[in-house]
């Protein structure tokens, strides 16, 4: 037990310390850089030449013709239009590219976990350097938390990349994802969780997020076929009962359900259930759509990969795809003109990681789309879609400084989204402009 003198010396030692730490300059804080830009799209509304303020990781000011203090630190994006930062809401960084069962069933059997996590990595630096500074991953597809190791190593600065919302394992019903087709006798691996039962689902809901799950995918429809009047049929994976025992558990715990479903009964279901997200939805019913604007829920309709895949799953045995194509088109124009919530989503890592998945964006102009609407889609409205409008999807004071450029203006030729220049994410540069 100390002794009163004990005592008296610590506190001296203390007020000592207190007293010499008064008297020692205050950290200076860091200083500005300022982004000279040409022209500013910020979200809302475009602007001429413009000058943007980043004080640590945040943003703060805009000043319309301004120029920047002399000796300040400054980029010149004097040729470029600056835009926020760009949000892909389905990719998949541990997927390489799946036309065909062969090419999954190939990654699943011959690629180590490990060696996928580092192909991961490369990914993740990739899609940052085409200006998507935040993305959400939908499922590793087999390679289990990796993507939750992929957001730590970002999060820490081990690796660069975009800030990750991740899915980890998804779900599905016993049977129902690949890899199937094998003897019975073979103990294959799966690109999801299998679960059933609305207490067997409700158990892995919990697993997935004490691992480090930010959403939860589900599987909730497969084998495709179309009507003659031009629906999308399918056969339903989880019970209504199964995907509302999913969506409570969930939600209870203060996260979010993406559900595949890419057709009329797995559409249906989802939105019965209360999923947040409908991912693809080549077929949706007009009543479901009016159902999806009535309760906020998001469409993600990721159309360059149906465009991707369907003629070599044509090729392998599956027309099916062909004509899913088409209708996805329709579908898109009626969740348009039904008030439906459209976020930016390309499903990348279905089609090969060489491929700028800004290419979307054509798309979804050739799909009816303006381009302000487009580039909305994968700001304004994605950040809502992750719950992050108070820090990300606009270019405002006191918000994350995510900020690409572009050369011209993405609002009269939107593939120029495909042709980042510069990009900061939180208020670190990642290349430099002046290089570019």
């Amino acid at each position: 037990m100390p002794t009163p003198m004990t005592c008296v010396r610590a506190t001296r030692t203390a007020i000592l310390a207190l007293l010499l730490a008064s008297t020692l300059p205050a950290r200076a804080a860091d200083p500005s850089t300022f982004l000279q830009c040409g022209a500013v799209w910020d979200g809302h509304a475009t602007s001429g030449p413009t000058l943007i303020e980043v004080q640590g990781e945040r943003i703060a000011s805009l000043k319309a013709g301004a120029t920047a203090p002399a000796g300040a630190r400054a980029i010149d994006l004097s040729s470029l239009t600056c835009l926020p930062g760009l949000i892909d809401t389905h990719t998949h960084v541990l997927l390489q590219g799946d036309i065909t069962n062969a090419d999954y069933d190939e990654q699943l059997l011959k690629q180590s976990p490990e060696y996928r996590t580092i192909l991961a990595t490369v990914n993740a630096r990739r899609v940052l350097a085409w200006g998507f500074t935040s993305i959400r991953d939908v499922e590793t597809e087999g390679a289990g938390y990796a993507d939750a190791d992929v957001k730590k190593a970002i999060e820490r600065g081990v690796i660069p990349g975009p800030r990750m919302q991740v899915a980890t394992r998804a779900l599905d019903v016993t049977g129902a994802y690949p890899l199937l087709g094998y003897a019975p006798g073979l103990a294959m691996p799966k690109g999801v969780q299998e679960a059933d039962g609305p207490d067997g689902v409700r158990r892995a809901v919990r697993e997935q997020l004490s691992h480090g799950a930010d959403w939860i995918k589900v599987y909730s429809d497969r084998s495709y076929r179309v009507q003659p009047n031009g629906v999308i049929d399918d056969i339903p994976t989880f019970t209504l009962e199964e995907l509302r025992a999913i969506v409570d558990e969930a939600h209870r715990q203060r996260h979010k359900v993406a559900s595949h479903a890419m057709a009329l009964y797995g559409v249906h279901n989802s939105v019965e259930a209360g999923v947040d997200t409908i991912e693809h939805g080549n077929y949706i019913a007009d009543e479901d759509l009016r159902t999806m604007a009535q309760k906020g829920i998001y469409y993600v309709p990721t159309i360059y990969v149906g465009e991707y895949v369907a003629e070599g799953r044509a090729k392998a045995g599956a027309p099916v795809w062909l004509a899913m194509r088409d209708i996805h088109e329709q579908t898109f124009r009626r969740a348009l003109k039904a008030g439906v919530k459209i976020a930016f989503g390309t499903d990348i890592g279905g089609f090969d990681w060489h491929t700028n998945p800004a290419v979307e964006f054509r798309w979804m102009v050739k799909y009816g789309m303006t381009p302000e609407q487009a580039l909305r889609a994968a700001t304004v409205v994605a950040a809502a879609l992750l719950g992050r409008s108070d820090d990300l999807g606009t270019l405002e004071s006191g918000k994350l400084a995510d900020v690409v450029a572009v050369p011209g203006n993405p609002l009269t030729d939107v593939a120029r989204l495909e042709d980042v220049r510069f990009v900061m994410k939180g208020g670190v540069v990642y290349g430099s402009a002046e290089t570019r």
